[in-house]
């Protein structure tokens, strides 16, 4: 049996997803069929439609949304993305010539306008010190980053006006390896250290997940010393151009200028494989076009559409 109606998961993607879903703890009754709701969440992230307005067969629309945020506010969608890299990383179809860059996504009205988390009680004189749980204190869970108005909910102001960037990493055939979200004007060297940090893929067994690319290549707004320095340190070979004014000023000091860093043009070529991975998650309409409020879910957005991506190429 194959897939049931257009985008929803196969028999085959779904056997690869099982595995990973999180399992209910039964306190809190039995969840709702998960392939039924992911099923939901991906039409959502295909289609761009309104939460209210999916089609009856995914069940409860709030089912679906309340899934998809806790999956987005818990890491789920991050790491079932890692899972999915680890098979093909195991049998050697992962190509690590790695590339970088980001795109700008244009952010609907309605992302705009999340409100800011409600402070907490003050505590009273004398009490115990914050920080400081009593005996029968009661863990909370942690919030997710955000809520500190459009910034940190990575929504800012760009060229593209009110936009967001995604910032990622691409194996050579084109499938998103680690993904960022910050708001639109943010510079893409800034985000370089955390978004290559960020891949992770799990290795069969106990084995330590595999971190280090051979190789990462990036356009010319990567080209400064912190960008170069990291990828020296962790001794990763890199394919970066030098950009024109850094050529002019390091001929000026002459010697003291030292050596022109190294290109490889024919390696270079291969750094289209992540502007293809951006057209790849972009075919989802709820990530060419932001309607989440809420820059976790966002990220949880891109993360579910890059984990199709894995299970279809």
């Amino acid at each position: 049996m194959g897939r049931g109606e257009h985008g929803d998961l196969s028999d085959a993607e779904w056997e690869r997803l099982r595995p990973f879903l999180p399992v209910s703890n039964g306190r809190c009754g039995r969840w709702r069929d998960h392939r039924q709701v992911i099923d939901g969440i991906l039409h959502r992230v295909r289609t761009g439609v309104h939460w209210r307005d999916l089609p009856e067969r995914f069940g409860p629309w709030k089912t679906v949304y309340e899934r998809h945020r806790l999956w987005s506010a818990d890491g789920t969608w991050e790491r079932l993305l890692q899972q999915v890299q680890a098979e093909p990383d195991a049998v050697g179809e992962i190509d690590w010539d790695v590339s970088v860059d980001s795109a700008i996504v244009r952010a609907h009205q309605h992302a705009a306008g999340a409100r800011r988390p409600a402070a907490g009680p003050r505590r009273p004189k004398g009490g115990r010190a914050a920080g400081t749980p009593g005996r029968n204190s009661v863990a909370k869970p942690r919030r997710p980053a955000g809520g500190g108005g459009a910034g940190g909910e990575g929504l800012g102001r760009s060229r593209g006006g009110f936009t967001s960037k995604i910032h990622l990493t691409a194996d050579g055939r084109c499938r998103p390896l680690s993904l960022i979200v910050t708001p639109g004007q943010r510079a893409d060297c800034t985000q370089f250290a955390l978004v290559l940090e960020k891949i992770r893929v799990p290795r069969p067994g106990s084995g330590r997940p595999r971190k280090k690319p051979d190789s990462v290549a990036a356009d010319k707004g990567y080209s400064n010393g912190p960008c170069r320095e990291y990828l020296r340190r962790r001794g990763i070979r890199h394919i970066i151009p030098e950009k024109a004014d850094s050529r002019a000023a390091r001929l000026r000091k002459g010697s003291r200028g030292g050596r022109p860093p190294g290109f490889d043009e024919e390696r270079y070529k291969k750094r289209n494989a992540v502007e293809r991975a951006v057209n790849r998650i972009k075919n989802f309409r709820a990530v060419a076009t932001r309607y989440d409020k809420r820059g976790y879910v966002f990220l949880g957005t891109v993360s579910a559409a890059a984990v199709i991506v894995w299970l279809r190429s």
